[in-house]
């Protein structure tokens, strides 16, 4: 029974964690919107195919800037890595000396297809590159993609981009941190913090200051994106309207206005507290006051301590008085470089006396303090309502002379470039096919021939890996289910051997005879036990001879129906009188005849 229910136990488990790398899975998709489901979606099986060898995308219209990194003579051409310092770090970290390598990602799902690889761990790195054209917001849709593929997952740091504003100052050689930028987009990762940036830099048409604009946190997950070492679509479109949308994928993780989903909002309150308005001195705030015809009462005596000596305490019999709480540690030895001169006089260092440890307790013993009954402590008067309250004073609101409205925020600084600027514990992270457009067909086209290619060899591996690929992107985001994995593994065995091996210590021949008779198993007899059986018949068949003669002397005082019952127990058929010779071998074996043998070995039938 108890193996029953452990292995229902087992199966409990397994199920359950079945269920979890199931949902892991589809939670996503959970956490969509209705609208966004498509009714009769059948997912086709994924069928593994050979692998492609890369070819050049080519778009078929007018774009900003498209970068697949096909070519590394292209690559060193366009690409101009920073040679600046970071301000306000040491020396040896304000280097912008990341590595940076265009070569074939591992486990590479196009044959040829070569990505720009961030690969070197704790290091700035600093990268980019002009765009053919310049963005100025002229009334069409921003949009701008790229790949990120986290080989290793990611631990701490970032793979966003910074768009970089158009300026006569600006020069790739110098790009650092501080490099004025209009649009910040892309993911981040430090702990469990996992974000999706999208920032953009507004300026005060007044002051002409320039100002953060954080876009409100996705309640989108995003974890499986830094953990499930595959590739991933980022695409940030910024319409005319204000509006934006953000995509992972091409799964829709967030949108909204530039107007009303920024942090701080673009347009300042119309209002704000005065900073030179003042508390008036006579502004009373205290909702309650003492009560200041409240007196003091007669017998209030705040001279009592709080705690006083319990004078009926009495010493704990056996208190040792005379020994120390700690004393010298006797198994303390002087260091042999110890110096009296330099470091003083040696003393072994103090332990528990060992004697106090069994008894109530060692030293000066004192009367313990008990509460003061008679404690009353300083005297207060109560509080009362004040009748000068005014409340929480606050200072008067004016205009805000900082106030201003930008109906149009999309019309954001020009963009020149694209950069990585990065810190990250992580390496091995992939870059690939960069697109900068304001149509979004040639986007999707683009998408068509690069991403989605990639995403179906991808999800190709992960099928044919089959369930360690779940596990094993399961556990990048819940380390903790190893331990429930192997418990998984372990507990079958465990059953097992509990269940078939036999208990611990060694069989002892006691228990083997025990099962024998058990069971009624058949042994082989020694040629002690036989020699012993057979002299036991012979004395049986003596013994009989005796009790024949005794018999046949008395037998002209029996009668006949007695003749006929010996006769009857001479013939062996269970009769009264076989009982009684067989009661009679008994007790001649008690008063020292052989002892029989214990062998369930079947006695041979007896001679008469």
């Amino acid at each position: 029974m108890k193996i029953f229910y452990l292995l229902s136990l087992g199966i409990l488990i397994v199920t359950a964690i079945s269920k979890a790398v199931a949902d892991d899975f589809g939670e996503d998709e959970d956490d969509g919107d209705d609208d966004s489901i498509v009714e009769d979606d059948v997912i086709e099986p994924v069928v593994l195919k050979e692998r492609p060898v890369y070819q050049k995308p080519v778009t078929s219209g007018s774009t900003h800037l498209v970068e697949p990194f096909d070519s590394r003579a292209d690559f060193l051409k366009r690409w101009v890595l920073s040679q600046a310092k970071k301000d306000g770090a040491e020396e040896h970290l304000a280097k912008y000396d990341g590595k940076w390598a265009l070569e074939e990602p591992k486990e590479n799902p196009i044959d040829g297809d070569l990505g720009l690889i961030l690969k070197s761990k704790a290091k700035h790195h600093a990268i980019s590159t002009k765009l053919d054209r310049t963005f100025d917001f002229s009334g069409k849709p921003f949009i701008v993609q790229y790949e990120v593929r986290f080989q290793n997952g990611m631990d701490c740091g970032g793979a966003y981009i910074k768009l970089l504003s158009k300026s006569d100052q600006l020069n790739l050689r110098t790009f650092t941190d501080k490099t004025p930028y209009t649009i910040m987009f892309g993911p981040d990762k430090c702990g469990n913090d996992h974000k999706l940036h999208f920032i953009f830099r507004h300026k005060n048409p007044k002051s002409g200051v320039y100002e953060e604009k954080h876009a409100e946190k996705t309640t989108a997950k995003l974890e499986t994106f830094f953990t499930d070492r595959k590739t991933h679509l980022y695409t940030l479109t910024v319409n005319p309207d204000n509006t934006f949308e953000i995509k992972v994928d091409n799964d829709v993780v967030s949108s909204g206005d530039l107007l009303t989903n920024f942090s701080p909002p673009v347009i300042p309150p119309k209002e704000i507290e005065d900073p030179n308005d003042k508390k008036p001195a006579e502004w009373d705030d205290r909702e309650k006051i003492p009560d200041l015809d409240a007196k003091k009462p007669d017998d209030w005596d705040e001279s009592e301590p709080s705690a006083i000596v319990d004078e009926d305490a009495v010493k704990p019999d056996g208190w040792l008085e005379d020994e120390e709480v700690y004393i010298p540690d006797p198994a303390a030895v002087k260091p042999e470089d110890w110096d009296d001169e330099m470091d003083g006089e040696w003393e072994a260092p103090r332990i528990d006396n060992p004697k106090c440890k069994d008894g109530p307790g060692c030293g000066k013993w004192e009367k313990p303090t008990i509460a003061n009954p008679k404690y009353k402590g300083t005297w207060r008067p109560p509080t009362i309502d004040n009748p000068n309250y005014k409340g929480e004073w606050k200072p008067r609101r004016i205009s805000n002379p900082d106030y201003f409205e930008d109906a149009n925020p999309y019309q954001m600084t020009p963009i020149d470039a694209l950069g990585l600027e990065l810190w990250s514990m992580t390496d091995d992270i992939v870059f690939d096919n960069f697109i900068i457009s304001d149509n979004a067909t040639i986007v999707e086209e683009f998408t068509a021939i690069t991403w989605e290619t990639k995403n179906i060899q991808e999800k190709s591996s992960s099928s044919a890996g089959g369930w360690w690929n779940a596990i094993r992107s399961s556990t990048d985001e819940r380390p903790w289910l190893w331990a429930v994995y192997a418990m998984v593994l372990l507990l079958p065995v465990v059953l097992l051997s509990f269940y078939l091996c036999p208990k611990s210590g060694p069989i002892k021949p006691e228990d083997i005879d025990a099962h024998k008779k058990k069971f009624d198993d058949p042994t082989p007899d020694s040629p002690e036990v036989i020699e012993e059986e057979e002299e036991d018949a012979v004395k049986e068949d003596e013994e009989k001879e005796e009790i024949g003669k005794d018999e046949g002397a008395g037998g002209d005082q029996e009668d006949a129906g007695v003749g006929n019952t010996v006769e009857a127990g001479a013939a062996g058929d269970g009769s009264p009188a076989e009982d009684q010779a067989d009661e009679g071998d008994d007790e001649r074996d008690a008063e020292g005849s052989p002892k029989k043998s214990n062998s369930p070995r079947k006695r041979r039938t007896r001679k008469e």
